[in-house]
């Protein structure tokens, strides 16, 4: 049911001119027999988590491997076609994006490993602007972007949503924020982790997914609200610790 909801709501915005905020070139799919020695080391051990994960969750079948990996390859090469070239020796900035696909894996389990219904989907996706903030790789190197901006290797989302996180943290929930503040940690750090795995390993498949439809149908603000309610939720147990 989820995934059908996404599904129209998606394409419906996608194909309004007001809805879509990023231009996307037409691309065809590559050859369907992708294996998983195409991906690199960081992306194949990606794969096996998620199709394990998956297999746990009753949502994928045995041959889901080859389905991932033939995602992860079209989205990597999609997204290729929005990419400018930079040259620097910073590790995010190079060619690939340096780390797995989280987002695009979530995807695939909502439709049940179903690869050509999953490409399509995040072709359409990829078109809102809610794409920039919940699919990371989506503005990696993209030439949406300013070029100072991508050259700084800075993503988005640090300076629009983890910004907002921190000064609504500062106003809503003074004592966490102090907490931080002592322990020399800051609460975008812990956002950014949270929110580039998709939550995976933080939160229960029901609510990944309930984050995603969320933010899909109210839009990229409610990334920082789920965030907020996060740290408030867990308040309690960050000012035990801090006193510890």
């Amino acid at each position: 049911v989820l995934a059908e909801l996404i599904e129209k709501f998606v394409s419906h915005l996608s194909e309004s001119k007001t809805d879509c905020y990023f231009s996307t070139g037409s691309y065809k799919a590559m050859d369907a027999d992708v294996k998983k020695e195409n991906l690199s080391s960081l992306q194949q051990l990606g794969v096996e988590m998620t199709v394990r994960y998956g297999k746990y969750l009753n949502l994928l079948k045995e041959d889901a491997e080859d389905g991932l990996c033939f995602v992860l390859m079209n989205c990597e090469e999609f997204l290729k076609q929005q990419q400018r070239t930079v040259v620097s020796s910073l590790c995010c900035l190079q060619e690939h994006y340096a780390g797995y696909d989280w987002f695009a894996s979530s995807i695939f389990l909502i439709m049940s490993g179903d690869r050509e219904r999953t490409l399509t989907f995040l072709q359409q996706f990829s078109r809102l602007l809610v794409s920039a903030f919940l699919w990371l790789p989506r503005l990696h190197l993209s030439m949406h972007l300013p070029v100072t901006t991508v050259e700084y290797g800075i993503h988005p989302v640090y300076f629009c949503s983890a910004h907002h996180v921190e000064m609504l943290l500062k106003a809503e929930l003074p004592l966490v924020c102090s907490a931080f503040h002592m322990s020399g940690f800051t609460p975008s750090q812990i956002f950014l982790q949270w929110i580039t795995q998709c939550f995976w390993n933080y939160m229960d498949w029901s609510e990944i997914c309930h984050y995603i439809a969320i933010c899909i149908f109210l839009g990229p603000d409610y990334q920082i609200y789920i965030c907020i309610s996060l740290f408030r939720h867990l308040q309690q147990d960050i000012l035990k610790h801090t006193e510890a």
